[in-house]
């Protein structure tokens, strides 16, 4: 089992930045699978970054890319996604997936792949 918690949403206006931060714990391992997601109300989830746990490779949604950046302190179990320039688009509640159950990480994968979640942080940009 992992248990994964997710914090630092909240509310920006559009060019701001955010840092989310997803503490890992449980029966975590190095080379485990990660992904963050979002998801708006009446929307699918769908899939920001993908990456190795401990690992340097991270595959970026074409949406984000150039404007998020995943990073891991291994020391504390947790993973961050920074992200600047932030649009109204980006506006939704950002999720940590852990453990993959099938397909090829970091390549793109969808949320079915993934064991384990978070409960959630809620990101709101406004215009």
């Amino acid at each position: 089992q992992v248990q994964l918690v997710e914090s630092g949403g909240g509310s920006v206006q559009a060019g701001g930045s955010l840092r989310l931060s997803c503490a890992a714990s449980g029966s975590t391992y190095e080379g485990m699978c990660m992904g963050w997601f979002r998801q708006d109300p009446g929307k699918e989830r769908e899939r920001v970054a993908t990456f190795y746990f401990g690992g340097a490779l991270t595959y970026y949604a074409d949406s984000v890319k150039g404007r998020f950046t995943v990073s891991q302190d291994n020391a504390k179990n947790t993973v961050y996604l920074q992200m600047n320039s932030l649009k109204p688009e980006d506006t939704g509640m950002y999720y940590c997936a852990a453990h993959l159950v099938r397909g090829t990480c970091p390549r793109a994968l969808n949320p079915g792949d993934f064991s384990y979640w978070g409960q959630g942080t809620q990101v709101t940009v406004s215009s």
